[in-house]
């Protein structure tokens, strides 16, 4: 895409299983990438198996909670278009050290949007990273759309909350005087290789499949509006563009999630997934220690309609994709390769006629 190349990217959190797609997306297109984040903790997370480090032009192991460190940071590199993912981003490391949730996905999200602001570029787009979680959930299991009140019954959600009405409220005291404009982006629960963080329901499945022990289900009857990885990622660079070109229309609030058929329960994944990875030991169900909200949904219309954007890929052909790229790591593939595969395999599907691609 020639609006792309050559662009002056900053993406914080490029360690992270979002961040990492979204780096090797942007790179596809022919941005100048560069990513701010801690060090990635596992050795088999998607950002070490791609050598990510090695495509960027810069990187930096940066904690958003130093806001001198972000500062610094931020106007070394003086981006274009900033990308804001670096969070703490698992509901029961919330409820272990809820402070460093608070910490984090706060303060750090004013750190960094205040870094942006005052970084010394001419002018400097924003998308600022939530979540689904981000809104006061009152089980009514209708889906959420962006102008719901925002809220949380759990330090995650709550702290989720927080960096989306810090990001809006930048956005009302700043904006235009600054040339500095903010979207905040909602996306759902999303799948995809790559991810190996704990009690997340996929990278759950997929270890237990290795060692050929059965899966545990903690919530096996939670809707969860599942996509894959992809599917937000696009949303953010398509909400990205938008807010480049039309900042008056684009600098509000925006959610991404999958079609309403395929907003499913944690059973109904599990067992695509088990199914897809060929795997014999099935799953039981433990009773989780913390609460979580039983009903998420989001809905898409307004990036549908304003954006051109829509989910591309059904649960099914996600599910398909996600268990293809685990497979490969077993084979000792070349993970560069199989992720780049997998990105064009999704640029290509005709994502703007509306009609989900199963290829």
């Amino acid at each position: 895409m020639p609006f792309w190349q050559g662009k002056r990217v900053l993406i914080t959190g490029h360690t992270g299983f979002k961040g990492a797609w979204l780096s090797h997306v942007l790179l596809s297109l022919g941005a100048d990438v560069h990513g701010m984040a801690l060090a990635a903790e596992d050795s088999l997370g998607i950002y070490k198996q791609t050598d990510l480090d090695a495509l960027l032009s810069s990187s930096s192991l940066t904690d958003i909670r130093d806001r001198d460190a972000t500062t610094r940071r931020i106007a070394d590199v003086k981006p274009d278009i900033l990308f804001h993912l670096a969070a703490q981003a698992l509901v029961p490391d919330s409820y272990n050290d809820p402070s460093t949730c608070i910490e984090t996905n706060v303060a750090g999200t004013a750190h960094v949007l205040d870094a942006a602001r005052t970084c010394g570029a001419d002018r400097i787009a924003v998308i600022n990273v939530t979540s689904d979680k981000c809104y006061l959930n009152l089980e009514k299991g209708v889906p959420f759309r962006e102008g719901d009140p925002l809220g949380g019954h759990d330090p995650y959600s709550a702290s989720k909350a927080s960096a989306d009405i810090i990001g809006s409220s930048f956005r009302s005291s700043f904006g235009r005087a600054f040339q500095y404009d903010v979207a905040n982006a909602r996306a759902g629960n999303v799948i995809g290789g790559g991810d190996w963080a704990a009690r997340r329901l996929v990278p759950d499945l997929v270890r237990a499949h290795m060692q050929s022990e059965q899966t545990v289900l903690r919530r096996p009857n939670a809707v969860r509006p599942w996509q894959h990885v992809l599917e937000p990622v696009w949303g953010y660079i398509a909400l990205a563009e938008e807010l480049w070109q039309n900042p008056s229309d684009a600098a509000s609030d925006w959610n991404f999630g999958p079609d309403a058929d395929d907003t499913r329960t944690v059973e109904e994944v599990a067992g695509l997934l088990l199914s897809r990875l060929g795997s014999t030991q099935g799953a039981r169900v433990e009773a989780e220690s913390f609460g979580e909200a039983e009903h998420l949904s989001l809905d898409v219309s307004k990036a549908k309609a304003k954006l051109n954007w829509r989910p591309v890929w059904s649960i099914e052909t996600a599910l398909e994709v996600t268990a293809d790229w685990y497979a490969e790591v077993l084979r000792g593939a070349d993970m560069t390769a199989v992720t780049q595969a997998q990105i064009q395999r999704y640029l290509s599907a005709p994502q703007a006629n509306g009609v989900r691609i199963d290829p």
